[in-house]
């Protein structure tokens, strides 16, 4: 039985609990709340996670860059693809949450949540000084981002300064990555479960404005990672690596067919870097280097879907987000992306990042379990495409692409 159930695929399962969790909760009405303590239960292990994955995440892909030396011509232009581009994507999400409110209307009043949590006053000042992590372990302890990712961040720099008297310590860094991305995997094998006991929660508290609302939002992932990938990487390749945009995306088909029905950054890394080496023309170290980095920090799809989720579940929960809430969202949704792993489900767990930082309840990730997967496979689309974008970008400003291979590839 077990075997049986574990050899259908995770998404497969996760869509048919949705299905079942709607029809469930739309016949048993209100009652079906007796249940969300398993969907607790699964947002509880999404919990966990936050604070370990996200140090050794971005730990590991700090000091994975190797040597200082290579922040030069190609690092440098890499990373600053990565943070432009991020900081647009995450715009563009809270854009589409604000101009479409996609959480209006819902009616809240039947779940007893406890009072809503106030608007966050912060003034800059404080926040920079809030970034100080003055007790790392504290801020663990907390779960205080920014000075978390602040304090990551310089692990990783301290890791690289140290050169070989660092290596040790890096491969603790990697190791304890590679392990969190198997523990995240293993509590995304709950996921069934806690959406079947989410969704009918949902359904039979709330009714089907709460499922209207769901699609509304699906619709505005996938509206809105079409336009990271048609408007933004094609104006990247187009305006800056001067490069046909249609021979672009006919080279990396392979990594896009692959990553949509993977869901995996990290699973599709294989087929990302044939696609750039083969396909596009571009040397085997820029590609190996800026494809593989951004695999790990390059979260496009996922910084814009941080972004509408967050000003989804404000509108949900009627929770009223100052101009500063926005720029923290902005800044959290960036470095969440960057520190989420390359794996399905990992989006899921950087909510818990960003929405505890500017006052959202967290019963919105209650709301987006049970239709995540779907948008995951699309915002996973659009981070593999970035990756390869943004590599692009880079051999043709460091002449490191054979543009005549990249027009006449065909073998896609």
């Amino acid at each position: 039985m077990f075997k049986t159930w574990f050899a259908i695929p995770l998404w497969q399962r996760v869509i048919a609990a949705l299905i079942l969790g709607v029809i469930v909760g739309y016949f048993w009405g209100p009652e079906a709340e007796s249940i969300k303590f398993i969907g607790d239960i699964f947002v509880g292990f999404i919990k966990m996670l936050v604070v370990p994955l996200i140090f050794f995440s971005l730990v590991a892909g700090i000091a994975s860059i190797g040597d200082l030396r290579k922040l030069g011509s190609v690092g440098w232009r890499a990373l600053l693809l990565f943070v432009v581009s991020g900081q647009i994507a995450v715009w563009l999400g809270l854009f589409l949450g604000t101009f479409v409110q996609p959480g209006m209307g819902v009616d809240t009043s039947s779940i007893d949540m406890g009072a809503t949590p106030a608007p966050n006053d912060t003034t800059w000042r404080e926040m920079l000084l809030g970034m100080v992590p003055q007790s790392p372990v504290q801020v663990m302890a907390d779960v205080n981002v920014l000075p978390l990712i602040v304090f990551s961040l310089l692990i990783g720099v301290g890791i690289l300064m140290a050169k070989e008297e660092g290596e040790p310590v890096l491969k603790i860094f990697d190791s304890g990555s590679v392990i969190m991305q198997k523990v995240t995997m293993v509590v995304m094998e709950l996921t069934p479960l806690g959406v079947f006991a989410l969704m009918a929660w949902v359904a039979g508290t709330l009714g089907l404005d709460a499922l209207q609302a769901l699609g509304k939002l699906v619709f505005l992932n996938y509206l809105g990672c079409l336009l990271i990938i048609l408007v933004m990487y094609s104006a990247m390749i187009k305006f800056i690596a001067r490069l046909p945009v249609i021979d672009f995306f006919r080279g990396i088909i392979d990594a896009i067919a692959v990553s949509y029905s993977t869901a995996s950054s990290n699973a599709t890394l294989p087929v990302t870097l044939r696609c750039a080496q083969r396909n596009l023309g571009i040397s085997n170290s820029v590609s190996s280097f800026v494809i593989s980095l951004g695999a790990t920090i390059n979260m496009n799809g996922t910084a814009m879907y941080l972004g509408l989720a967050t000003l989804f579940g404000a509108q949900i929960f009627g929770v009223d987000l100052s101009w500063g809430d926005y720029f923290l969202i902005s800044i959290l949704g960036t470095l969440g992306a960057i520190g989420a792993a390359g794996i399905p489900g990992a989006g899921l767990i950087m909510m818990a990042l960003v929405f505890g930082a500017v006052g959202v309840p967290l019963e919105t990730i209650a709301f987006v379990a049970g239709v995540d997967r779907i948008m995951d496979m699309m915002r996973t689309t659009t981070n593999v495409s970035g990756d390869a974008a943004v590599a692009t970008t880079v051999a043709a400003l460091t002449g490191e692409i054979d543009r005549e291979e990249m027009i006449s590839a065909d073998d896609v």
